[in-house]
């Protein structure tokens, strides 16, 4: 009896970290994702930053599902998506056009971290009620990644001044109904 009690709850315990390891690997893609971009590889980075994405979608579902959210998975989700949708598309962005400006295009590409990171820190503090208060990183992350298609059709002044919108509607006050 005992035996099989003890095996319920390294069962349990286990089912409740499946989320926390999908959040890992989205971190993981996310860090990937900036390896590559550095080394200049950048469609190889924005595959990551797409797959960061998926695995974000599942975690949360399957947390959710499980039954298994946690305060240390909101914190480690959200460091994560710092990390996959914050400073990898910023750097992503900086290195497909936004080093052309210089130190305004550097400037841009943290102000766009800078945002994601105020974002981030007001959703772990704020009860959202099925709601997310500006645009979520995550969004905000994937149209800058997405972005980086267009460099070759769209002059370079309109990233920057979409790095700029992007960040600023992630701290913007407006409610975004969640999926």
């Amino acid at each position: 009896m005992f035996l099989l009690q003890r095996l319920d709850n390294t069962k349990k315990k286990l089912k409740g970290q499946i989320a926390n390891v999908l959040t890992l690997l989205n971190l993981s893609l996310g860090a990937f994702a900036i390896l590559y971009t550095i080394q200049n590889q950048l469609q190889l980075a924005l595959l990551f930053i797409t797959i960061a994405a998926v695995f974000d979608r599942l975690d949360g579902a399957v947390a959710r599902k499980l039954n298994s959210t946690s305060e240390l998975g909101k914190q480690l989700d959200s460091l994560s998506d710092m990390i996959s949708f914050g400073v990898a598309p910023a750097l992503l962005i900086h290195q497909a056009i936004l080093f052309e400006f210089g130190f305004a295009g550097a400037f841009f590409a943290i102000v766009f971290i800078v945002c994601g990171a105020i974002r981030l820190a007001k959703f772990n503090i704020t009860e959202a009620n099925g709601f997310f208060y500006g645009l979520p990183i995550t969004a905000a992350g994937c149209i800058l990644t997405i972005m980086t298609l267009l460099v070759a059709y769209i002059p370079e002044y309109v990233f920057m001044i979409n790095t700029l919108i992007l960040a600023f509607l992630m701290i913007s006050p407006f409610k975004v109904k969640k999926m």
